[in-house]
């Protein structure tokens, strides 16, 4: 049996940043949707709207990773090792797999 149990604060902390980080990914992609339709139909204008829709895109992507990077520092707080090096594992495979799919993409030589 593990020695951490997850507390109220945390797991509160934890919907609040998934929660927060969650609204202001929206925004960001809303707010890059939103330009064209207030007369941005220069050529610069739509790749900069692209841009936009890509970094909430992003934030919202990057949201998950930001909660286990969280309990990779709640579990090292609570000294449960053994939960650490799983999250630490799950970094890893996340990193991983993001290496792996730009290398395959062609955006990595």
């Amino acid at each position: 049996m593990s020695r951490c149990h997850t507390t109220p604060w945390v797991e509160h902390l934890l919907a609040r940043v998934l929660h927060r980080g969650t609204w202001l990914a929206w925004s960001v992609i809303a707010l890059g949707m939103a330009q064209p339709m207030l007369g941005w139909s220069q050529a610069s204008s739509a790749k900069i709207c692209t841009r936009i829709i890509t970094a909430g895109i992003a934030l919202l992507i990057a949201l998950p990773v930001l909660r286990v990077v969280l309990m990779v520092i709640v579990f090292f707080r609570a000294r449960d090792f053994r939960f650490s090096a799983i999250a630490m594992l799950v970094l890893a495979i996340i990193l991983l797999g993001s290496v792996l799919g730009m290398h395959m993409a062609g955006t990595l030589s």
